[in-house]
């Protein structure tokens, strides 16, 4: 169970704050930002010209970002004012909360959930409105505005009228070009779906007061003409702006994904495996032949990662003080990815991984594997250990994924104990490397590739001493289970939110 402490701590480190957006709301406001501030440290209200007693309250609160102006604009102006002040602030996402103490700030950890699962998203809280009493007039605007989202997106929403949301600030477009009310918040979504950013929905509590006690800034008759006109607009647009946005990023998208699938196939089957294989037929098989295979792994690694690149990834990696790879190590990994081995293999040609069978036995790069002293596991490790340290011996480091397969959500799934294991007995430390972003790019159930960032850190081993102070083998896996989510977390934290 995360605590509430963490929760604070986790939004701001992933850069989150929340706005409220508030025009004479001077029963409800207070309440919402005291009950807000007790999850949320980073909080800008936007005080919309209120004529009560909103503004005095309002001043008498304490740590919070206060963005007054004397006239009403409407909440679309209020958005776009709270958007560019958490920008100015440096934060990367903006969840808004209405000042009137219908959505409850409780829910505001499912967004922080949602944002972790689709970094880089627009999460809309779609209200429980089950027992809840609403006006026809109000049923009838949110069926509307569904109606007409999905006309000029292409994508289906159940609730496009709450208020309650999250936006990646950096990635929102035409906020000078958004209209000055209410209906702004549909607009921006609209924008932002033109430009490929995703949405999804997240069920939050609702809360309505009774009717007598309800305030309202809905005009009717006004305001679905304006909504009317500003929908036959955007249905225009959509077709010759967001319509063919669309078309051209399915095709980049399809062009990257053949693009990589044919470089990799033409490397590997017409170039790598072929000269390889004449290589090691011609004369005797040496050392220096086991060896130089191993250099043109770690070349073809550097190449495709660094050098030519993952089209539409950003590649990048930390080395951290204390790192020596040419000290032979048991190297441990999260696995996420079959991306995940070239990430690694860029660091050192002394790296030998314990492979399993379809790997083995590749068609593309089984040839070159097995002819660099790559381990097999079927045969198991106790078989493995001699060969293991006959290649520790010659100064090789033994790399292996301690989850045992890849990750199908890139959480860190539960360590097995065979690194330990072979730790030991080998008499060599560990050494961690923590991958992020392999899974985003080419996940476990997906052949195709999505853009995004790729990055690795290789931290300082940890040996044998250390360890056993930690415990018994099946202690240490949990150890560094409970280590590499910690890590995995301040990493994905920091780099989400520029995605």
């Amino acid at each position: 169970m995360i605590s509430p402490e963490d929760i604070t701590a986790t939004l701001h480190d992933r850069g989150i704050c929340v706005i409220i957006p508030t025009f004479n709301n001077e029963t409800t406001v207070v309440d919402v930002v005291k009950k807000v501030r007790d999850i949320c440290q980073d909080v800008i209200v936007v005080n919309d010209g209120s004529t009560d007693n909103t503004t005095k309250l309002l001043e008498e609160c304490n740590d919070i970002t206060l963005v007054s102006y004397d006239k009403n604009r409407g909440k679309g102006y209020a958005l776009k004012t709270g958007f560019r002040k958490a920008l100015e602030m440096g934060f990367a996402y903006a969840i808004t909360i209405d000042a009137d103490g219908q959505h409850n700030p409780n829910d505001i950890p499912k967004f922080l959930d949602a944002n972790k699962r689709h970094p880089g998203c627009i999460i809309v809280g779609k209200r429980n409105l089950e027992n809840v009493e609403r006006s026809k007039g109000s049923n009838f605007a949110n069926k509307f505005s569904n109606f007409w989202f999905a006309l000029q997106t292409g994508k289906c929403l159940k609730d496009t009228q709450t208020g309650y949301r999250l936006y990646p600030i950096k990635k929102l477009k035409g906020l000078s070009l958004l209209t000055n009310r209410y209906e702004a918040e549909l607009q921006l979504m609209v924008f932002a779906s033109w430009h490929g950013v995703k949405i999804y929905e997240t069920t939050v509590d609702v809360y309505y007061p009774p009717k007598e006690q309800r305030v309202s800034h809905f005009r009717p008759g006004m305001d679905f003409f304006r909504i009317s006109l500003l929908n036959t607009l955007l249905c225009g647009l959509a077709l010759i702006y967001g319509l063919p946005l669309a078309i051209i990023r399915w095709i980049i998208r399809f062009l990257r994904n053949a693009y990589t699938l044919i470089t990799f196939v033409f490397f590997s089957i017409f170039i790598v495996t072929p000269a390889a294989w004449i290589y090691l037929k011609v004369g005797k098989m040496t050392e220096k032949k086991k060896w130089n295979m191993h250099l043109l792994i770690t070349w073809l690694a550097k190449f495709f990662m660094i050098k030519h690149g993952i089209p539409g990834t950003k590649f990048s990696y930390k080395v951290n003080e204390g790192v020596d790879f040419d000290k032979p190590h048991v190297i441990i990994c999260n696995h996420q990815s079959h991306f995940d081995l070239m990430c690694q293999l860029i660091f050192s040609p002394k790296m030998v991984f314990l492979t399993k069978t379809w790997v083995y036995n590749n068609l593309f790069y089984g040839f070159v594997i097995r002819h660099a002293d790559y381990i097999h596991v079927k045969d198991g490790l106790e078989q493995t250990l001699p060969k293991m340290k006959e290649l520790v011996d010659k100064g090789f480091s033994i790399a292996l994924y301690p989850e045992g397969t890849r990750s199908e959500n890139c959480d860190i799934a539960r360590f097995h104990q065979g690194a330990f294991y072979i730790a030991d007995q080998l008499g060599v430390g560990i050494m961690p490397m923590c991958i992020y972003g392999t899974g985003k790019v080419l996940s476990k159930k997906k052949f195709s590739l999505h853009k995004g960032p790729i990055y690795i850190e290789v931290d300082k081993p940890i040996y044998n001493e250390q360890l056993k102070q930690i415990g018994e083998y099946r202690q240490q896996a949990s150890y560094m289970r409970k280590y590499y989510i910690k890590k995995y977390e301040s990493i994905a934290n920091r780099i989400e939110q520029d995605v």
